[in-house]
């Protein structure tokens, strides 16, 4: 997988991890659809 220098991965907190998971769960209940979201940290280089 290419590493992007500019956005890469967010390094989360447990806490950040179980909302960010809170958040796919209810988009999913909402849209029916397996949603998927992923975190990055824009970079300035």
């Amino acid at each position: 997988m290419l590493e992007n220098q500019q956005f890469p991965v967010a390094e989360l907190t447990s806490d950040e991890l179980s909302r960010l998971k809170q958040f796919e769960e209810d988009f999913r209940s909402r849209t029916g659809e397996e949603i998927v979201l992923i975190a990055y940290e824009h970079q300035e280089h």
